[in-house]
């Protein structure tokens, strides 16, 4: 048998008081209290998913708020000459690099890829990148990357006042941007009404009667023009304006020709003012820049552009500001309205629950489109942001008050409220100083998801048409996916994406956030972080 470890062979002077003629006292404890809250942040931390949801809605947060305020754009610009613009980063716009530059794939026929060569050969701009396309086995389709800015060209041929015509070569002469280009001859022009008056057609034609007009070629396969030239020394020049140099057409200052010194007329006086041809992408930075002045330098959109010329990001800026602040708004009258009600009907139980319930009942099986029809139809021409605002608060509350009044229930016969109550607490103290606190979690995990759920509500009823918050400045990413899903089809599947991208992370977000609060205010796990 083993008797080393036996208390008798353990020798006398080895055994003593712990606190030799003393008293024993508790010791302080070396850790500090941790509070509720600290607690609750330091179980929110662990959650690696609720932390992550918490930064992307951080980031939309900030987006929606600081975004309008670094765009020159807002929700009520629209230029249609620039509609479905891809998305272009200036960065991006010169480099090599195949993306987010502005250009989109473009399949067409070599009609088709004459006319943007035209454009590409006088303008000396970029419109086919870097000059390369594919040609079909076949020989009928043309494929490049395409410049949505510069590809639009002139567009149509403008009248413009005696005073602007001067400004613009005044422009010119100070910025040496190229805005005005020779004009065509009347006579010289195609046949047909719809094609006369385009002014992207400034060459010679195979057949000006033609509905598609095919221009025609020199021996070295470039675009042969087709300008208004006439005689210096003709003594009748009053149909012309030519008192404007180019900065790039050759033969700006005149040439000589058969032994006749010859001008272009850039211009051709006309009933209202002077007609032009101006290139459109230098014609709105003129505009924006020396007229409008409205901080627009030029015609820029990030995230590309509507069927509208709306800019896309501009109106996810602004339309996620407003989904954010009438989400928020709502969500807290909701949750004020909803903690008063479920709390007083749990807490007292009872005909003033039977009561208070059959009426949120009854309140709650209205449908909110028959709500919001039928203030549509009253309230008339008042906002739609405040039917929306009303119809969403007559019954947006009655969950809430469901979820605090089932946390009443829950809690409020447990032995540390019946002390409470022993002790002469009153009811007050003993709803929100007791029972309140240890419901927290489900209640904040309801009020995390009201807001994203207020959102896609709004989302929904914009996306059908049934409210059109466009009415002001501002608009709703519901309308532009509804705007986005008919882009799909024109080869501008980004209108819709960035909506949906905003939309489907901010879902997931507040639902790992909300998961994330619900664990980190639940009173039964205080202490497992530790």
């Amino acid at each position: 048998m083993v008797t080393a470890n036996r208390f008798e062979n353990i020798p006398a002077e080895k055994f003593k008081f712990v606190e030799k003629g003393g008293r024993i006292h508790d010791k302080k404890f070396d850790t500090k209290p941790v509070s509720y809250f600290q607690g609750a942040f330091r179980r929110f931390s662990k959650n690696k998913g609720a932390v992550v949801g918490g930064i992307v809605i951080l980031f939309l947060v900030l987006f929606a708020i600081i975004a309008p305020f670094f765009t020159p754009f807002n929700p009520l610009y629209y230029d249609m000459i620039f509609a479905y613009a891809s998305p272009k980063i200036s960065a991006f716009a010169d480099s090599d690099i195949d993306f987010w530059d502005g250009y989109k794939e473009k399949n067409t026929s070599y009609l088709g890829y004459l006319k943007d060569l035209a454009i590409m050969q006088e303008t000396g701009n970029d419109v086919i990148k870097r000059g390369e396309y594919e040609v079909s086995v076949d020989g009928s389709n043309y494929t490049y990357r395409y410049d949505t800015y510069h590809g639009v060209g002139f567009g149509k041929y403008k009248t413009v006042s005696p005073e602007k015509f001067e400004d613009i070569q005044r422009y010119q002469e100070e910025t040496g941007r190229q805005v005005l280009y020779p004009i065509v001859k009347v006579s010289d022009r195609p046949t047909l009404e719809k094609n006369k008056y385009d002014a992207n057609i400034y060459y010679k034609m195979v057949d000006p009667k033609a509905t598609k007009v095919r221009p025609k070629l020199d021996a070295d396969g470039n675009i042969i023009p087709n300008y208004w030239k006439y005689d210096v020394n003709d003594p009748d020049m009053s149909p012309v304006i030519a008192e404007y140099n180019s900065l790039r057409i050759e033969g700006e200052n005149g040439f000589e020709e058969n032994g006749v010194q010859y001008l272009y007329a850039y211009g051709r006086i006309v009933d209202g003012g002077i007609e032009i041809r101006a290139e459109y992408y230098e014609y709105y930075i003129y505009e924006h820049t020396q007229e409008k002045k409205d901080g627009i330098t030029e015609p820029l959109f990030v995230f590309g552009a509507t069927s509208t010329g709306k800019d896309v990001f501009a109106c996810l800026a602004y339309g996620a500001r407003f989904s954010f602040i009438f989400a928020t708004i709502v969500a807290a009258v909701n949750f004020i309205v909803g903690v008063i009600w479920g709390s007083t009907a749990g807490y007292f139980g009872g005909k003033v629950d039977l009561f208070m319930e059959r009426f949120s009942e009854i309140l709650g099986s209205v449908p909110t489109i028959i709500v919001i029809t039928l203030l549509k139809y009253h309230m008339g021409s008042t906002s739609q942001a405040l039917v929306l605002f009303i119809a969403f608060f007559a019954t947006g509350w009655i969950g809430m008050a469901g979820t605090t009044r089932m946390q009443f229930y829950r809690f409020k016969n447990q032995e540390y409220v019946l002390a409470a109550r022993t002790l002469g607490a009153s009811d007050a103290r003993i709803m929100f100083k007791h029972i309140f606190p240890n419901g927290l979690g489900t209640i904040v995990t309801s009020v995390a998801l009201v807001i994203p759920a207020m959102i896609y509500s709004e989302t929904s009823l914009t996306y059908l048409g049934i409210i059109n918050l466009e009415a002001g400045n501002t608009t709703s990413v519901g309308t532009l996916i509804a705007g986005g899903q008919q882009s799909i089809t024109a080869g501008a599947g980004f209108v819709a994406l960035f909506p949906c991208l905003f939309l489907v992370l901010m879902m997931l977000s507040f639902n790992l956030f909300g998961n994330g609060l619900r664990d980190a205010f639940n009173p039964s796990l205080r202490g497992s972080e530790d």
